[in-house]
């Protein structure tokens, strides 16, 4: 007879993968064990292979739920009627609002990515491709020109990720810039060099 799924089968998965994400983050993937994870979540090890088979899908788990969080600022309906200036902006206030309270799990995707399975690892890398392309959509339409110079766009394309993508490594909550700000001056950054290349 096959074993029925507990009521709470989902909340105690989530919480084995919040305290995955902390584990990895601050110990490295390598560094962390599923004893360890054990001992943070109050259970045993048994219970912890009862949610996920392996260490490595305890590590998808937390990469893909923080990048299926991060795909969905790509709802085009939200940039409706926008310019490109304004649809890089408010792309980069949205992702930036998304990294609230997600500071493990984005150290996580850019550290611990190559521990991942090539299949599982390639869905997360195409994941990151369609921010990666949408942004550089963006910035193609600000300055059409800027296609003839494919490889330069790409580089700006993702000089502008990269002020996003650390700010978990700096920006304090409650601090006198807000991410909403960040987000603005990182976009115009970026929108200024695409202009005037």
């Amino acid at each position: 007879m096959a074993r029925t799924q507990a009521a709470d089968y989902d909340e105690k998965q989530a919480s084995i993968t919040a305290h995955a994400a902390k584990l990895f983050a601050r110990y490295g993937f390598g560094g962390a064990s599923i004893s360890e994870l054990a001992s943070s979540c109050g259970v045993s090890k048994s219970l912890i292979y009862h949610y996920y088979s392996s260490k490595e899908q305890i590590l998808y788990a937390v990469m893909i739920e923080h990048m299926t969080a991060l795909i969905e600022v790509l709802d085009t309906d939200h940039y409706k009627g926008l310019t490109p200036d304004e649809t890089l902006r408010e792309f980069a206030r949205r992702l930036l609002r998304r990294y609230v309270g997600e500071a493990d799990s984005q150290r996580v995707l850019l550290y611990e990515l190559d521990y991942l399975p090539e299949g599982q690892r390639a869905e997360i890398k195409g994941m990151q491709r369609q921010l990666i392309d949408f942004a550089e959509l963006q910035l193609a339409r600000v300055n059409p020109a800027s296609t003839e110079q494919r490889a330069a766009l790409r580089s700006r394309v993702m000089l502008f990720f990269g002020m996003l993508n650390w700010t978990h490594t700096w920006l304090k909550p409650g601090g006198v810039i807000d991410r909403d700000t960040i987000a603005d001056l990182a976009s115009g950054i970026t929108i200024d060099a695409v202009r005037k290349s």
